[in-house]
């Protein structure tokens, strides 16, 4: 099974990059293009690109990535580009949660091969939403299997986008299965409620995870679909909210919420979880927490 996936993972782990590629120049390109506004008269914001390995248990090579960071710009106050391939031996803690999780062959064989893109984008107006997205694909010498999705997470709710960025996301769910959206609103639903505050992070979108349907091209497919969804989903929203007037009481808002972002990151995000407990880097990892949050 090895040797039959390797150019299927090289397949795989070039698009995540080109996506990666493709994200930033749009975002560097969207700030280049805000001419007004209360942040117009900022620099526009670069994304400053710094190589990412993962720590293997023996010093050998274990893969990495680019982690891809911009701040202060007149668009975003903060987001991050993540993409990654890593490979190696998943410690005890992981098989367990693997095998959990019903992937075979733990016991017997814990190598893994994972490859993905995350993306965090915190941003400086408080009426324009802040949005999560990662696609990835995973392997173990016994399974394999594609994840991600996209969701949005306003402090400041409105409607109209959020029924904009979810008719995106289901236009291209449905485009390989009428169950797709529906199953996956409903997963994202539930992934990303906090249970502590008793709510939602945000307004939802999509989320899947363990998709193996036996046909790798057509699984490989829809998450490609996932990924491309995500530009006009976004910034459709972005483009509309981002010029508007706020004041304190709006900025407060952002920043509580970013508290309950970052809550839910810190305590429930599986990705998180997983990066820090396979010793990739511990920045690149927590690059989704927001620059400045506050708690009630």
């Amino acid at each position: 099974m090895a040797e039959e996936f390797d150019e299927r993972k090289a397949r795989a782990s070039d698009w995540f990059r080109a996506l990666r590629d493709e994200i930033v120049a749009a975002f560097e390109g969207l700030e280049e293009s805000q001419a007004s506004g209360p942040f117009a008269g900022l620099p526009a914001g670069r994304f400053e690109v710094t190589e990412t390995r993962r720590a293997s248990d023996d010093g050998s090579d274990a893969g990495g990535g680019l982690m891809s960071v911009m701040r202060g710009g007149r668009v975003f106050e903060k987001i991050g580009v993540n993409v990654s391939t890593v490979h190696g031996r998943l410690g005890a803690a992981a098989q367990t949660a693997m095998a959990a999780r019903g992937v075979p062959g733990m016991a017997e064989d814990p190598r893994f091969w994972a490859s993905g893109i995350s993306l965090v984008a915190h941003m400086q107006n408080p009426h324009t939403p802040a949005v999560h997205m990662n696609t990835r694909m995973f392997w173990t010498p016994s399974a394999w299997w594609f994840g991600g999705g996209s969701d949005l997470n306003p402090c400041i709710e409105y409607a109209d986008d959020t029924a904009f960025f979810h008719r995106v996301l289901r236009d291209h769910c449905e485009m390989h299965s009428a169950e797709y959206y529906p199953r996956f609103k409903a997963w994202a639903d539930e992934y990303f409620f906090v249970p502590h505050r008793g709510r939602a992070r945000g307004v939802g979108g999509i989320f899947y995870d363990d998709l193996n349907t036996g046909d790798w091209e057509a699984d490989f497919a829809f998450t490609q679909d996932v990924g491309r969804a995500f530009l006009p989903a976004f910034l459709g929203v972005t483009k509309r909210r981002r010029d508007m007037a706020w004041d304190e009481a709006d900025r407060e808002a952002q920043l509580i919420h970013r508290g309950l972002y970052a809550e839910y990151n810190l305590v429930y995000d599986r990705g998180t979880k997983f990066g820090l407990a396979t010793g990739h880097d511990a920045n690149a990892v927590l690059m989704s927490l927001p620059p400045v949050a506050k708690w009630p």
